[in-house]
């Protein structure tokens, strides 16, 4: 377990390419602050669930396929992030993924906005050579460097976004699961107790 005091409010976000390892870490660390690790795929179900006038638009847009635009997603956003449980602290996964996103987060959040930005990374023959070991059928290289070379396309202004606030903080993924998880609590300066 974390230090208590240590980990009370923290607001972080996880950022990294696919395969990276980010949304492990993310729940690993979730789990050691004792914060929901909220994903952009679990707030999305969750607005679904919820069966509220939100969670209709969303399934509807979802039901046909299409991306859920950036206004909606902040919307969903803005719900999830006022509900009790994040009033401790959370983790971001997926959320946000661009400039625009970033901006929106702020406005949600008000003005002590997020702590720290976990960018969790590696190189991209170790993140494709992870793909392909997971054997999914979608999992061709093709496929796997073209969700590289979109997420670089929308993410590279988003890191140097956090870079300019002082928040990114650089994480190696190419190592071990615990090699990572101890990297992130060392740069966040979170101890571990008992």
């Amino acid at each position: 377990m974390v230090a208590e005091a240590e980990a009370r409010g923290l607001r972080i976000v996880f950022l990294g390419p696919p395969n990276s390892g980010k949304g492990t870490q993310a729940a690993l660390l979730a789990e050691a602050l004792g914060v929901p690790a909220i994903s952009t795929g679990e707030m999305l179900r969750a607005a679904v669930a919820a069966g509220s006038a939100l969670g209709a638009r969303v399934k509807d847009v979802m039901a046909r396929g299409e991306l859920v635009s950036d206004e909606l997603m902040a919307e969903v956003v803005r719900q999830r992030l006022s509900q009790d449980d994040v009033a401790g602290g959370c983790i971001l996964d997926g959320y946000p993924r661009t400039v625009a996103q970033a901006r929106t987060l702020e406005e949600i959040l008000g003005p002590r906005g997020i702590d720290h930005v976990i960018l969790v990374e590696a190189p991209e023959e170790v993140l494709i050579a992870r793909a392909l070991g997971r054997g999914r059928e979608d999992d061709r290289e093709e496929v796997v460097r073209e969700r590289l070379r979109v997420y670089r396309d929308k993410t590279a202004p988003l890191e140097a976004y956090y870079e300019d606030r002082g928040l990114l903080r650089r994480i190696d993924g190419a190592r071990s699961i615990d090699e990572v998880q101890a990297a992130i609590e060392s740069v966040l300066g979170v101890r571990r107790v008992g």
